[in-house]
């Protein structure tokens, strides 16, 4: 999206937007029940690689109605990923990042409350794409599950995604890193990839209203965690974070609920 247009997305009337808002969200429901029927009919015949295949679509789907609808848009700044399959570190304010990831980043499973399991023909899904589903209560047996299963992924080829801080939090917020995905990389000679954007700031945590604009996702420099303390590799990956959705900041996002 460029300036112009993004400038005239951010004059949109208040009523156009709430419309717009209230039209996505029936549309995501609907898309991601009416999606997960044949989803998961599919996935009974195919192997992981070609399962994921059919993710991509969906959330694509996903972020161009987004688009259309709340003239919300978005771009990638930031390095390169590196070659070969690591773990991803994302700033967690948002739905967005969850359909985002699934375009931005190559094949992947995804560390997630077990509790999304339980959801009717969706969770079947969650379950086919061999999701890292967690108990967040169970403290150092959830760890202990996400190394395991994690080295599991990981040597299958997939990139392993987390919210190191556990849940969604409000813009501005944040809470102590988990450390399971640090240890993950350390286990396993793998790379940690931080990833911040400001997509709080344009579909908060809670409410209706999305806002017009542009989210920004800022891909970080891998950090080896290798024969380093995993407590300070996670305060420097937290600070980085922190301070870039800070810098991401926009001055004005649009008309809001």
């Amino acid at each position: 999206m460029s300036a112009d247009s993004e400038g005239a997305a951010r004059r949109r009337p208040p009523a156009l937007q709430f419309l717009g808002s209230l039209f996505f969200t029936g549309f995501l429901f609907a898309w991601t029940f009416l999606y997960a029927i044949p989803f998961v009919i599919a996935c009974l015949f195919l192997p992981f690689p070609r399962r994921f295949a059919l993710v991509r679509p969906y959330a694509g789907g996903v972020l161009y109605v987004l688009r259309l609808c709340c003239a919300l848009d978005y771009r990638i700044e930031g390095e390169p990923l590196p070659e070969g399959c690591h773990i991803a570190l994302w700033k967690h304010s948002s739905s967005w990042e969850t359909m985002a990831m699934m375009v931005v980043f190559p094949r992947q499973v995804w560390v997630l409350k077990r509790e999304l399991e339980w959801i009717p023909v969706v969770g079947w899904g969650v379950m086919l794409l061999h999701a890292i589903a967690i108990d967040r209560k169970a403290g150092h047996s959830a760890v202990a599950q996400v190394l395991e299963q994690g080295k599991e992924r990981l040597a299958e080829g997939d990139w392993v995604m987390i919210f190191p801080e556990g849940t969604r939090m409000p813009v501005g917020e944040t809470r102590r890193y988990g450390v399971s995905g640090t240890l993950l990389a350390q286990q396993n000679g793998r790379l940690l990839v931080p990833v911040a954007h400001n997509a709080g700031y344009y579909w908060p945590r809670r409410g209706l209203m999305k806002k017009a604009g542009t989210v920004r996702v800022v891909i970080g420099k891998p950090v080896s965690p290798e024969g380093r303390d995993v407590r300070e590799v996670n305060e420097e990956i937290q600070a980085w974070i922190e301070a870039t959705v800070h810098s991401l900041a926009p001055a004005e996002t649009g008309p809001s609920a």
